[in-house]
């Protein structure tokens, strides 16, 4: 798990930074550009002219948290990523993780995959 985490975190770094890619984790994701632009409340073309936006950087971090979190409740990247994305949560009144980042609630969404990797049912 750790190994295919690794690999991701990899692949979502912008080559010869220290940031990450906005084209590199909407890849992952399987998300459009226009949809972090709006996850991290930027213009959508600060994603592709100035990707080292803080917000945006800011945003990134947030989802690739999430993704950490949700990888230790669902090991197979593919399915964690639909869990963040498609899964609503009854105890976030049917909202999915995506939803709770994109409304600035990351600890929340992270508590709660914490809890469920704890054996907690939320």
């Amino acid at each position: 798990m750790a190994a295919i985490l690794s690999d991701i975190l990899k692949s979502a770094r912008e080559p010869g930074t220290s940031r990450f890619s906005a084209s590199g984790i909407a890849g992952i994701l399987g998300l459009q550009q226009q949809e972090l632009a709006e996850l991290a409340g930027v213009h959508r073309n600060t994603v592709r002219i100035h990707p080292e936006s803080p917000r945006l950087q800011s945003a990134l971090r947030d989802l690739m948290r999430v993704l950490s979190a949700a990888t230790a409740v669902e090991p197979d990247p593919q399915r964690a990523i639909f869990l963040i994305k498609n899964e609503p949560i009854p105890a976030f009144r049917h909202k999915t993780l995506f939803q709770l980042v994109q409304e600035g609630r990351t600890e929340d969404a992270i508590d709660y995959l914490e809890s469920v990797s704890a054996g907690f049912v939320g």
